[in-house]
């Protein structure tokens, strides 16, 4: 059973850390799927909570898939619970 409840945590986590890393431009960062795909499978225990170590290109495609489905759809869920419950599904192992 893939936990959502941590990846939830990480992707909170990766959020803040990514604010700091990146305070000189308040954030902004093009290519921040990339940034949250290497600070994930590298820096976080991810691959553990998925049950495999996903492949980078697909969770980077899968971070910016997200990011336009909940900019699209508008949950009142919060990002990171609403990233994470999907990823669980996607590349969980």
């Amino acid at each position: 059973m893939v936990d959502v409840s941590g990846i939830s945590s990480l992707l909170h986590e990766a959020a803040e850390t990514h604010h700091v890393v990146y305070r000189i431009t308040d954030g902004d960062d093009p290519d921040w799927a990339s940034w949250y795909a290497d600070w994930l499978l590298n820096l976080s225990e991810l691959p553990d909570l998925l049950g495999s170590k996903p492949v980078r290109s697909n969770l980077v495609h899968a971070l910016v898939q997200l990011d336009r489905d909940y900019t699209a759809k508008g949950p009142s869920q919060p990002w990171d619970d609403w990233y994470a419950e999907r990823l669980a599904g996607r590349l969980g192992g």
